[in-house]
This record gives C-alpha cells, structure tokens and sequence, in this order.
C-alpha cells in the first residue's frame, strides 16, 4: 500500500456526500481557499468511529476559524451515512466511497491488525491539504479518541485553543 507524505499532490476525489451533494476535493480548495483535513473511518455508527466523529464536530468551528474545512470518508453508503449525520448531529460532509478508490488513492485502505486478526479493510488516517492541492501532513493508524487534539497540535494551532 502507497501513504501519501507531505510534499504529494493530493489525489482530486468527486464522491457523495451524506446529504446527496456531491463533493469534489478540487471544489473545496476553490471554494474554501482553506486546507481541507481529509479523514478517513472505517465504518460509520461504530463506538471509535463516532467518537473520532464527534470530537470532529466538537472542533469544527475552531478549526475553521484556523482554516481549516473537514471532511470525512468511509466506504459506508450514502444512506446509513446520513443516518450517522442525523443521529450525532455531523455538520461537515460525511462521503461515501464504496468501491474504496479514494481510499486506496490515499493509502487509506489496506491490512490492518486489530485484536491480533490481520484483515483488510479501511485504516483510520488523516490526510491534510494545503490550499494548493499539496500533502501538509499524512498520519497513518490513528487513534480515534483524541486525535483531533493530537491533529491541532501537530498542525501548531493549539493556541487557538
């Protein structure tokens, strides 16, 4: 499996989101002018994939005070992603990408081990692009309690705070 690293040119994605939209990366970084935090989850309305959600949620204002527009994507569908939306009160996209192209663009989806079974599957990772379309920071097997902090002090805005 191929992990992007800062430096790369982040791999443009069209996908749906959970509201029906449909969500470009190219589009975001026009639209915003800001970097956008990509993350990706393994399966919506599951215990670490809400918590990682929510805690998103919890810090989105900052983060877009800091410049900063978040995105989600999961290889769930359309439908029980905008469950999930509903349920936990997700303000940002949540998008779907069932046929895991995306994640496998950006080194998201591949084995993992997980209470000593190896499978294959999505890998918990957060990629943030720079307004230019460029890798600023790629991180692999996150932990989902907790890394939005971890994020904001990797990327120095823990003054923000």
């Amino acid at each position: 499996m191929t992990r992007l690293v800062p430096g790369d040119l982040a791999p443009d994605f069209t996908l749906t989101a959970h509201d029906g939209s449909t969500v470009t990366l190219k589009e975001l970084l026009a639209d915003s002018g800001e970097h956008v935090v990509v993350y990706f989850y393994p399966a919506a309305m599951t215990p670490g994939c809400t918590t990682q959600a929510c805690d998103f949620r919890d810090s989105l204002d900052a983060l877009n005070a800091s410049g900063y527009t978040v995105v989600g994507i999961s290889k769930d569908g359309v439908e029980k992603l905008a469950a999930f939306a509903e349920r936990d009160g997700i303000t940002f996209p949540l998008l779907s990408d069932p046929d895991h192209a995306v994640l496998e663009a950006y080194g998201a989806w591949g084995e993992k081990t997980n209470y000593g079974r190896t499978t294959v599957g999505v890998v918990r990772s957060t990629v943030v692009v720079d307004p230019r379309g460029v890798v600023e920071l790629a991180q692999y097997n996150v932990r989902a309690k907790g890394h939005v902090a971890k994020l904001r002090k990797d990327l120095g805005l823990d003054a923000d705070q």
